[in-house]
């Protein structure tokens, strides 16, 4: 009887209920990525909206959203990382602690300052908030909203704040796979670059259509904007 209670509880049991998730990721924003068409939401923090802006130590806005994003990008780089299942949020999305090798990627965003404790859902890694705190790490630097008053704050004024989170996962626009899939970048500078897929720094580019960025068919209707060719 206890054998056979003791294999029910490893059949049901949460852990081994869903396997790993592994693959090279493309990095949607600093606390979502997708592998393989399954959209991961980073468990237990919470990363800058693209559209957010944040404050420096000297005051001066700039783009937190696209900064962690591409920090996130930056840690990962051409690497294929391991994502643990927690859950599904109502979204649709698998919730989970991805690591590259042995490092928790959840835990580094948090532990520079590129995204807080989501402590709504998780304290697992307040700890690592409380370092960068600290230390004046990446948005701490600053001052900042935290990204769900932010949210909420946006959506209160009838502004869809993350777009991949109000559709389905079928209906929600795959970062790359598009006709058109040349990004339109703007640099801090506001030099207007276009990136074609395959080249360097294509996969970690991310468009944010609020600020003027956007996709273009071809290099032809991106030069006639306005745009040049990536570097490198």
């Amino acid at each position: 009887m206890r054998t056979t209670l003791a294999a029910l509880i490893l059949l049901t049991s949460p852990a081994l209920a869903a396997e790993p998730i592994v693959g090279r990721p493309s990095v949607i924003d600093g606390d979502t990525v997708v592998i393989r068409g399954t959209r991961i939401r980073l468990h237990g923090i919470d990363a800058p909206e693209s559209a957010q802006l944040c404050q420096n130590a000297a005051g001066k806005s700039y783009r937190c959203g696209q900064v962690a994003a591409l920090a996130l990008a930056d840690r990962i780089g051409a690497a294929n990382i391991s994502c643990e299942p927690h859950d599904t949020d109502r979204y649709g999305r698998t919730v989970a602690v991805c690591r590259k090798g042995e490092e928790d990627l959840n835990a580094w965003m948090v532990s520079q300052g590129y995204a807080t404790a989501y402590q709504r859902y998780s304290r697992d890694y307040v700890g690592a908030e409380t370092t960068a705190r600290a230390l004046k790490r990446g948005l701490w630097a600053g001052t900042f909203d935290p990204p769900s008053d932010w949210r909420r704050a946006k959506r209160a004024s009838g502004v869809e704040t993350r777009p991949e989170m109000e559709k389905s996962p079928a209906t929600a626009p795959a970062p790359v796979q598009t006709a058109c899939a040349n990004k339109g970048n703007i640099s801090r500078k506001g030099d207007k670059i276009y990136h074609l897929p395959g080249t360097r720094d294509y996969d970690r580019t991310v468009i944010d259509t609020s600020s003027g960025e956007r996709m273009f068919c071809s290099e032809d209707e991106a030069k006639a904007a306005g745009w040049r060719a990536a570097r490198g």
